[in-house]
This record gives C-alpha cells, structure tokens and sequence, in this order.
C-alpha cells in the first residue's frame, strides 16, 4: 500500500508592486484630473523649500517650471532641501513612503530621526506624488543636492520596476524633475497657457513661494489674496472676490480664528438665485495655500447654497488624492464652528439698523423660506426680516399677529387667527374682501410658504390658529364676510344654477357684491386631471395614484354665496328662474367664480352665451 507524505513548508516573500498598475488605478480611479502630476510635483518642490526655511529663517526659496518642447520635457526645478543619495533611494524609489509622511508622523519615531526637519507646514503626506507623473511620462529623471552632501544625486526610472541611482556633478542645492512626457501629453511642454492658466493657476495660486515658467522674470502665482490677511481691508477684499468668482457679493463675511479650529478666508453671499433650496453649498478649499478643491461639499450648511468663498483650513485633512478632504471628526467639527459663525453673522447684521439682510433675505426669499422649514433657528431669524405678501401689503409675522388678534366674542380661546390664501387667482379677490376689515390675509402660494407660515406659528408654542380663507373655515363667514343665516337656494334655483357646477347658496351679507365665490383647490385641480385624461395625457400609473388621491379625500365643490341684502338678487328671486333678471344673475354668478380663478367650462360657456342673447333681447324690447 502506497502512503502519501504531506510535505509542511513555509517561506517569505517580498510584495511585488506592478508599477504600470498602479499609475492605471492612479489615472482611472484615484486621480480625476490630468494634470495632478503638475500639482504633486509643485507641492514637493513647496515641501522642500518650507523645510530649508525651518534650517535658515532668512531664505525664501522659488519653484521654476520650464518647457522644452523640441525635447518633450516638463522640468520642475526648486531651491529647497535637496536630497542625498540615501534619501533618494530610500524614498523616491518607495510607493507610499514619503519623506513628506515620514515628518507629519506616518512613520516611526526612528526613521522620522533619519530626516532633517519637521512636518509643520507641509503639504504632501502619502508618497505617492512623484508615481503620478508616470501618468503623462514614460520616463522620470530627478538631478538632486543637499545641503548635507558633498555631491549631488541622479535618479532615473520609466515604469517599470527598475530605478538606476547614480551621482551628479549638481552644485546648486534642491532638485529638478524633468517628465519626458508620453506623446498625447505634449501639450504640457508646448502650451503655456495650459500650464500658466491652467493647472498652475488652478492649484499653486496662493502658495507663498513663487512660480516661475520658462525663466520668465514675472512670477506666474497670486501669493497673497486679501481673505489670507490678519485684517483685511473690506473694500478690496470684496473686489477680490468679485475678481476671483467673476460675481459681485451681496454680502462678505471675513472668516479668521484660531479656536476652537483655524480658519482663515472669507464667505460671501452670491448673487445667483439657486434653483431649489436643495442644492449643495460649495466653497473652495485650501490646505497650506494650495487648492485642495474649488468646490468641496458639505462643508457649509445646507441650508446657505447660496454661500461662496474661499477657505484656508490648517485643521483640514485632504483625502488620498487631495482633492477632497476627509469627512472625519475635524471635518465635522469645521461644519459645526462655520455654521455657527454663519448664523452669528447673519443675526448680527439683523441687529443692525437699515435694510441689508432684508434685501439679502428678499434676493434669496424662496430658499430662505424653503430651507427654514427645517431649521428652527433659521425660523427665528427669518421671522425678523422675511415679510409675508399679505392683503396689507408686505408684513413680518410679528406685524401679521399683531394685526390678527381673535374677536373674543367668537374665539375666545385663541390670541391670534391668521388667515392665509394658498392660490394665487384669488389674491386680488381676498384683498378686496380683507380690505373691509383690518385683519390681514396672508398670501402663502407657494406650498413651502404656507409650511413655512405654519411651522412659524406652531413655533408660537399655543394660542395661535392659521386658517385657510374659505366659507367652510370656521368664523370666516361672519368675521371676515359679515354673513349670517347662511342656507342653500330652493331646489329649483339649485337646478338653474348647475351650469356652474357650484354649489350656490344665499346668506345676508353686511356690505358688498350681490355675488361672491370661492374656489375649491381640490376642486380645481380634479378638473384639470379630468381633462387631461380625456385627451389621453396622463400616463397610466399616474391616474391610478390621482383616482386613490381623491377617492380617500372628496374633492368637494366651488361654492357661491349670493348677497339676500342685495336689491338686484331680492329682485331675482322674486321674478324666478325665467326672468331676465335670473340670467343676469346667472351672468355675475360665473363671472364672480371666473375672477376668482375658476376654469370655465364649455358647457358654462354656452348657457352664458345663450343667458347674453336672452338679456339683450330683454333690454331691446317687443319690436325692436
């Protein structure tokens, strides 16, 4: 019988990087922008000069980028650090160890103690900056020196895994990386302005080291913007932001402060209306002056879109791209504190006398209303500044409760009834109703503005009721009309009237027109449904959902009300149905329900043409 012997055996093995993967995972799924490599490098090159500055106060340092495009190169070359050859084949050769990391703690304590310097103010952190530029280049060179050593260093690699070191007879301290680019990415050494205007403009404008481009005398980069200063002068840092966004501001808020978080910058309100007060706030992103994102999100509340600015954010962490930050504790905690700053300075310039958040609230009024529903303290502001369209012109909720105390004959368990009007046909007929009386109706005709209104009054803890303007609200007939001993027409009147498919009944009004209508928004929008299904234009499912929405909740009717104090309808009813008078009554009924937004339908439209016939032949007389 044969026995198998099972052989145990165990080894080690090194891990292996396929290089050429990994600058494809750069390019397609960590890196959205081409010319990140540009940004990578000119932040290498800042990290090195920041770290000769720490050795000697006195030195400032440049980063110089030049273009040959008979050789198809971009080189980038800086006066900082350098390196020595066992830096450079320690970490250049290294994914994912960069001397950058090593200093900000990435590494241990150990190897942190083999580099000169520290990590304060450095950009770069996961060593892997210098791999991008195989994203444009088939072949890397880097010519370095420090100050540390007697000679200089020559690293060159293509991408694949083998890296050739050898020295260089550099005399000048700091280092030179020259990307003999793949041919699609020649643009980077024979366009200026994509280099210029671009990629340099886009990331490295604030860096406080200059930029310059083909030994050009003229730096390429800004360096200084008014939102970094202490003190900002407001004049010219409002102009800068209109330069920078291409916008005016409505309104600038300087940001600086150092607790409980720093930040440094300027917000500013824009003068674009958003579409929805859904939409994300956006605001750019700095970290140590190099641009991080010009649109970062979530970072501002999402309540205030329509906030702009810049921001400087020492406390921020950029993710592995650095092009976003990383939605950690200290993100959150800048969430928090800019919210914060954002409400004080809105509530402050609400303390201040003059119109300027009115206005600001009035430009941005449907997003403001839209996003306080959610916000309690946003509510609280608005209510100081945010007027309501009422049958009294413009009005604050406070003016609107003091206007709207309850008759304590009938409510005398309430302070306040608001009245409120959700359809905007019947705007100018309220006014003309409210205008009999001194309470005010409030145009909420938006359906976020009678939530707004709502959420407002319940904010009032009690006391308070809002009512919609129709027959059927309670009080609102003897209040607002002054009718009493309300009571539907005979039967045969009832029959008359059908055409209008309203319900007509007569009470005694105190003052005002023989006839007075109201609409049922219900109503309304089931005849709208209705037609449109008559001409095929409502798919199915919907008319499903529509045939469930208003079978749970009747839609009820338009109603009329005709004025029994009126001497042209006494007269009416006293001739009967088959008077001229009638059909003149019948005429102001469906004017009445038309001015106030009813949809007159074909068959109102004939008996009113057949009522205009019978009326003008009355007045014409036998004979005529």
């Amino acid at each position: 019988m044969h026995v198998r012997v099972h052989r145990v055996w165990s080894r080690q093995i090194p891990f292996r990087v396929d290089i050429a993967g990994i600058i494809e995972i750069m390019g397609s799924s960590l890196y959205s922008r081409l010319d990140t490599p540009i940004r990578e490098l000119i932040q290498n090159s800042y990290d090195a000069i920041l770290r000769r500055r720490a050795r000697d106060l006195q030195f400032r340092g440049r980063i110089d980028i030049h273009q040959d495009a008979a050789a198809g190169t971009l080189t980038f070359t800086d006066d900082g650090v350098g390196l020595t050859a066992e830096e450079a084949e320690q970490y250049l050769g290294t994914l994912g160890i960069g001397m950058t990391g090593v200093l900000k703690g990435r590494r241990s304590t150990a190897v942190k103690s083999t580099i000169v310097g520290d990590g304060e103010g450095l950009v770069g952190q996961f060593g892997i900056g210098l791999f991008s530029a195989f994203m444009l280049a088939d072949f890397l060179k880097v010519e370095s020196r420090s100050e540390d050593s007697d000679e200089g260093v020559c690293w060159e690699a293509g991408p694949g895994t083998e890296i050739r070191l050898s020295s260089s007879d550099r005399t000048q301290f700091g280092t030179s990386v020259t990307l003999h680019l793949k041919p699609q990415f020649r643009m980077w050494c024979e366009s200026l302005e994509s280099l210029e205007g671009g990629a340099i403009r886009e990331f490295a404008d604030f860096l406080p080291v200059p930029i310059h481009v083909n030994d050009r005398p003229a730096r390429v980069n800004v360096i200084n913007a008014p939102w970094f200063e202490a003190t900002p002068e407001p004049e010219s840092l409002e102009l800068a932001l209109a330069d920078y966004f291409n916008e005016a501001p409505l309104d600038v808020i300087p940001i600086r402060m150092e607790h409980p978080l720093t930040i440094a910058g300027a917000l500013y309100i824009s003068p674009q209306r958003t579409p929805g007060f859904a939409d994300e706030s956006t605001v750019a992103v700095t970290v140590r002056r190099m641009v991080i994102s010009r649109r970062v999100r979530d970072l501002l509340p999402a309540w205030g879109s329509f906030f702009r600015g810049i921001l400087e954010l020492e406390d921020g962490t950029p993710v592995a791209s650095r092009e976003d930050l990383v939605r950690d504790d200290n993100f959150r905690a800048l969430r928090r504190t800019l919210e914060e700053h954002l409400y004080q300075h809105l509530e402050d310039l609400a303390d201040q006398p003059g119109s300027r958040l009115e206005s600001i609230v009035t430009w941005h009024r449907y997003h403001f209303a839209g996003a306080a529903l959610s916000e309690v303290r946003l509510r609280f502001l608005l209510r100081r500044v945010y007027r309501f369209q009422t049958s009294k012109g413009p009005l604050l909720l406070d003016e609107i409760l003091q206007q709207s105390a309850a008759d304590p004959l009938y409510e005398n368990d309430l302070e306040s009834v608001v009245w409120y009007n959700a359809d905007r046909r019947q705007e100018r007929y309220l006014d003309e109703l409210f205008s009999r009386i001194t309470v005010p109706c409030v145009h909420a005709v938006r359906s976020f503005e009678e939530s707004l209104l709502a959420e407002m009054l319940v904010d009032e803890d009690g006391g308070v009721e809002l009512r919609q303007a129709t027959p059927s609200a309670r009080n609102f007939n003897r209040i607002v009309l002054g009718m009493t001993d309300p009571e539907d027409l005979a039967a045969g009147w009832q029959d008359y009237f059908s055409s209008t498919d309203a319900r007509v009944m007569i009470a005694s009004l105190a003052s005002g027109p023989p006839v007075v209508a109201f609409l049922n928004d219900r109503y309304e929008l089931a005849r709208t449904f209705e037609e449109l299904r008559r001409e095929g234009d409502i798919p199915t499912g919907f008319q499903r959902l529509n045939d469930a929405h208003f079978r749970q909740a009747p839609t009820g009717r338009n109603e009329v009300v005709l004025n029994r104090t009126h001497r042209l309808v006494q007269n009416a009813l006293r001739s009967g149905v088959s008077s001229p008078l009638a059909s003149v009554l019948r005429v102001l009924v469906m004017n009445a329900l038309t001015a106030a937004g009813a949809v007159r339908s074909a068959g109102a439209a004939a008996v009113q043409a057949e009522d205009l016939d019978w009326i003008a032949d009355a007045l014409r007389g036998p004979g005529a």
